[in-house]
């Protein structure tokens, strides 16, 4: 096998992880599926990104259902469960991680995101590091920014993106919150360079899905550059960058397409192609995806079938078909890949 692919059940009797092998082609093949020890939320679409993160040797799985996180060690082809730790909140749908840093984000009825810091096989709180995110909020994705100085959190409801500034002994400045260019900012992806590329839902409105790029200038300190792009599309939610950082490629959950965007070096973001690659055309459903670390391929999860997607990526950034592999659960979430 040439990497692997991973995916979370989301069951809501017992959370598994689906391991999928890709061959130098690009195709996927099942290769077998690891209890979390945790319960997934059971519902159909788990509305996050970033539920499962792959860093390094160690894969990171958030657990709806049972308020706690699995770490597990990647051995080969294959996964040994290390450790699995209360979330620091309730229903975690989303964790960061950076170094030896993992921050979770927590979306039940007192949003928060918590810090760990991964001390050999487990993962320790770090004092203090519960940060309320207010009444209200309807947070969707953490993530860190590739120098670990900045954690960024999207918030649907309050059309914004809350800031912190992050050292190696916790969060020391924040949140710091920047108002959305577009409605209901979703999931985001930050090149190398410090391009963020946020999607905006539109609050599902029919074909006004759009996405905004801003620009990283200092640990919490966020510069918008390019408004709301709009890509004709519905319910954008997810969005991951090339390996040289020059396109995004967003899914539309709305009608099961992925659009895919230019990014300028200096962070302004257009439309390429509102339709660069389909999954089941028309069809509600594609969420989370995930770009292979060699970047030369897409996958996306399409949960209402339970398949996942593949294309190779060009040169040009053109999107070629692979076909799909099944045997996930309709309440599958949640992509890794390496």
């Amino acid at each position: 096998m040439n990497g692997f692919l991973y995916a979370q059940t989301n069951e809501a009797d017992q959370n598994q992880i689906v391991v999928f092998g890709r061959g130098s082609d690009g195709k996927l093949a099942r290769l077998g599926s690891y209890p979390t020890g945790g319960r997934g939320s059971g519902a159909p679409h788990l509305p996050s990104q970033g539920s499962v993160v792959l860093a390094d040797d160690r894969l990171f799985v958030t657990n709806a259902g049972s308020d706690d996180v699995t770490t597990f060690q990647i051995e080969g082809d294959g996964l040994r469960l290390l450790d699995r730790m209360a979330s620091g909140g309730s229903v975690p749908r989303s964790v960061a991680v950076h170094g030896r840093r993992v921050y979770v984000l927590n979306t039940g009825d007192e949003p928060n995101v918590s810090g760990f810091r991964l001390e050999g096989d487990r993962l320790v709180p770090i004092s203090g590091s519960i940060h309320a995110l207010g009444a209200g909020s309807d947070p969707a994705q953490v993530a860190f920014s590739p120098d670990g100085r900045t954690l960024l959190v999207t918030d649907r409801a309050r059309d914004s993106i809350d800031l912190f500034a992050a050292d190696a002994d916790g969060l020391s400045e924040g949140p710091i919150t920047e108002r959305s260019s577009g409605a209901t900012p979703y999931g985001f992806a930050v090149t190398a360079d410090g391009v963020v590329v946020v999607t905006e839902a539109a609050g599902a409105q029919v074909g006004k899905a759009s996405a905004s790029s801003y620009k990283l200038v200092g640990p919490a300190r966020l510069t918008p550059v390019s408004g709301a792009v709009a890509n004709t599309r519905s319910e954008v939610c997810w969005a991951v960058t090339s390996k040289d950082g020059r396109i995004a490629f967003v899914t539309n959950f709305g009608d099961g397409t992925i659009s895919s965007y230019a990014i300028g070096h200096d962070g302004s973001i257009e439309l390429r192609e509102a339709v660069a690659a389909s999954t089941v055309d028309g069809v509600p459903g594609v969420r989370d995806e995930a770009l292979s670390s060699d970047g030369r391929f897409l996958y996306a999860l399409h949960a209402d079938t339970g398949r996942v997607f593949g294309w190779e990526v060009g040169a040009d950034g053109k999107l070629s078909g692979l076909g799909a592999a099944n045997g996930l659960p309709l309440t599958a979430a949640g992509l890794a890949a390496s």
